[in-house]
């Protein structure tokens, strides 16, 4: 009696399942690596969140938004290949007490940067040095403790108060720039200042035209202060 050796419907698609399992968990590892080996580019690419902290000259008094110191340093950044997320926080008419005193809801959580154009107030005022010192060591301090870098901007105080209200004022800056070890780019209004055909009928504040020298001016800086903050990311 002869038997028979014809391989049964079951036993051929106990090996055929396998194949089908085996394939598909190859596709599963295969998605998640290439997940895993893209989340690194894109936390590079992961546009930088920067806050400008500041006044009128910030501000963009007597501009469109659009010309505005933050909007035209966006634009310029991202024409050099840099993705920024920008918010302008300046206030008119604000002193560095009152950049102080509205930090918290001027700089939300997640920022990462923040310019600080704030003093210039201050100076025209005539506001005891003392005072802006310890508003700005403040908003440094807080900003530090919050793990947000700082890119602080210098002024520097007019003539008619005296020469030695401008050099107590004047040295705010660098030594708070040394102090906390934050980058200070010297004078915002650098190329600016004094420039009537750069100035609004005030002779204060800059036009578009002078936010743009501003923006050149201070560009490599802000490229530099912001490198430093993607190497960190990365």
């Amino acid at each position: 009696m002869s038997r028979s050796y014809g391989t049964s419907a079951a036993a051929v698609e106990r090996p055929r399942g396998m194949f089908v399992h085996m394939v598909v968990l190859a596709l599963i590892l295969a998605m998640a690596g290439t997940a895993f080996a893209q989340t690194p580019a894109a936390a590079r690419t992961k546009p930088i969140k920067i806050v400008v902290l500041g006044d009128s000259l910030s501000a963009g008094l007597g501009l469109s938004a659009s010309a505005a110191f933050p909007a035209r340093l966006k634009k310029a950044l991202e024409a050099n290949g840099i993705e920024v997320e920008m918010t302008n926080a300046g206030v008119s008419g604000d002193t560095s007490s009152g950049g102080r005193d509205r930090l918290d809801w001027s700089v939300p959580n997640g920022t990462d940067a923040v310019i600080v154009e704030l003093g210039a107030n201050d100076a025209l005022r005539g506001v005891d040095p003392a005072v802006t010192r310890a508003a700005l060591t403040d908003i440094l301090t807080r900003l530090k403790a919050r793990g947000i870098a700082v890119l602080l901007c210098g002024m520097y105080a007019p003539p008619n108060y005296g020469s030695e209200y401008s050099s107590r004022f004047n040295a705010i800056y660098p030594d708070l720039a040394k102090s906390f070890g934050v980058p200070l780019y010297p004078f915002f209004l650098e190329g600016v200042a004094t420039e009537a055909s750069l100035n609004q009928a005030d002779g204060l504040h800059p036009t578009a035209e002078g936010i743009d020298v501003i923006v050149k001016n201070i560009l490599p800086t802000v490229q530099a202060f912001l490198g430093a903050i993607s190497g960190q990311r990365s």
